[in-house]
């Protein structure tokens, strides 16, 4: 059975949007290490055959949605995450009524996953792939990161927001 038929069961048993669950499946963002942006910044910096060009970093490995991010750490952990759904209105909410800084985690969470902000423009020939441009380094993948949380796990950050 596939991702879909387990959300069409689950749309019948909790009265779900069909819409909602298949946004959920198909939403995808670009998950990068921030060792990885820092180097590609730096190799960007210093590199005048791109100088005034526009440089995104989006690997084809690191573009994933929330389900399969969640699945894959279901797999490396043995451990069932439990799902809720959350309507798209009641995480807006929280963005505007929790305090900070949670509303801003909650704020970035939903452009990235729900309005797709990463994804949802295309390239152009004039644009430059990171990891296209400097294919002498080797990113760090999405299941690579994840196997860094397993065994020792990045600390936390937060930002002071004022």
């Amino acid at each position: 059975m596939g991702v879909s038929a387990v959300a069409r069961r689950e749309l019948v048993i909790d009265g779900f949007i069909l819409l909602s669950i298949n946004l959920m499946i198909l939403l995808t963002a670009v998950l990068n290490y921030e060792e990885d942006v820092a180097t590609y910044t730096i190799k960007a910096a210093t590199d005048p055959t791109v100088a005034n060009r526009v440089i995104v970093y989006r690997p084809q490995g690191n573009i994933v949605s929330q389900l399969n991010l969640i699945s894959s750490w279901e797999k490396k952990t043995g451990c069932t995450l439990t799902r809720s759904y959350v309507p798209e209105e009641e995480i807006l909410k929280l963005s505007e009524t929790l305090p900070s800084p949670n509303n801003i985690t909650v704020s970035i969470l939903h452009n990235i996953f729900i309005k797709e902000d990463q994804m949802s423009f295309e390239l152009t020939e004039n644009d430059l792939e990171a990891s296209e441009l400097y294919p002498d380094y080797k990113h760090t993948s999405i299941d690579s990161f994840l196997d860094i949380c397993l065994v020792d796990p990045p600390k936390p950050k937060l930002a002071a927001f004022e």
